[in-house]
């Protein structure tokens, strides 16, 4: 494996017209590999944003239906990695999906999914009221999978918000590198996004890719942007210019200060293991 690696981090407003969309990340695509990037990492929901809650429901398929063959097509034309976080997957029933996450290799063969464990059913304070459990099913496994860009951890969105996921895949999965597609609220991603996200690249010494929805898809839907990639120390070392346009951010992961990072600062020696905290919440 080389020393360094580029990769790209996508943002798009997508909207509910799965040509447009698809047309708007082929475009990236090409933008993507010509600046040398080996891996593009698209936001939550890139093939697919409907105008009111659950519309998603109605062009969910399966992983080889049309909609992933266009795009697996379009990894293996460009002789890319692609990250498809938040894809609709058709769930158990009709009135359910999945929403996972696909990493497509350069040869458009799917390598792993991860379908979102955390949904957002949220009373956003000054904003709207989301539901996500009302049309979408949970997730109950981690994916962490071997790439020419190190041990890749997957997450999806909301996901951010609860460390424990990332703490199994760093100190389980082996994860040098954690993707976080996501549609932040305008209202959460002003407060909190890029915090979360430094944290979560700090506590776990990987590089955070975060690759962002931005700006309005409709009358009702707005979302934050600022797609970010982080380096294991927090320093972010990529990022578009403009927090809601569309385009892409690329940076190098350095193995080398990956193996730094960790070297002078041991945590994995120094954390307490599971059984720790079992013998000391029970003194409690």
């Amino acid at each position: 494996m080389a020393s360094t690696v580029r990769v790209a981090a996508a943002q798009m407003t997508s909207i509910n017209d799965l040509s447009f969309n698809f047309t708007t990340c082929s475009r990236l695509v090409k933008e993507a590999a010509a600046a040398g990037a080996k891996l593009l990492c698209f936001p939550e929901n890139f093939s697919y944003v409907g105008a009111k809650s659950g519309d998603s429901l109605s062009i969910a398929e399966p992983l080889d239906g049309p909609i992933m063959t266009k795009y697996r097509s379009l990894a293996k034309e460009s002789n890319i990695w692609l990250s498809l976080g938040g894809f609709q997957e058709t769930g158990s029933d009709d009135s359910h999906l999945r929403n996972t996450h696909v990493l497509i290799d350069d040869s458009g063969d799917i390598r792993s999914t991860y379908r979102k464990m955390h949904l957002f059913d949220v009373d956003v304070p000054g904003g709207a009221v989301y539901k996500e459990s009302s049309f979408t099913e949970a997730g109950a496994e981690i994916a962490a999978v071997e790439t020419p860009f190190g041990v890749v951890g997957l997450t999806v969105c909301y996901d951010l918000r609860f460390p424990e996921l990332y703490q199994r895949l760093r100190f389980d999965g082996g994860a040098q590198v954690l993707l976080v597609p996501a549609a932040f609220t305008t209202v959460t991603g002003e407060a909190h996004w890029e915090i979360l996200l430094r944290a979560r690249a700090i506590e776990t010494q990987c590089y955070v890719i975060a690759a962002a929805q931005g700006g309005k898809h409709s009358e009702k839907r707005e979302s934050y942007g600022d797609s970010l990639i982080i380096d294991p120390w927090g320093k972010v070392v990529g990022r578009l210019s403009d927090r809601i346009s569309t385009g892409i951010a690329v940076a190098d992961i350095d193995f080398e200060l990956i193996d730094s990072v960790r070297s002078k600062m041991p945590i994995s020696q120094h954390r307490k293991p599971a059984e720790f905290w079992r013998s000391a919440s029970s003194s409690l």
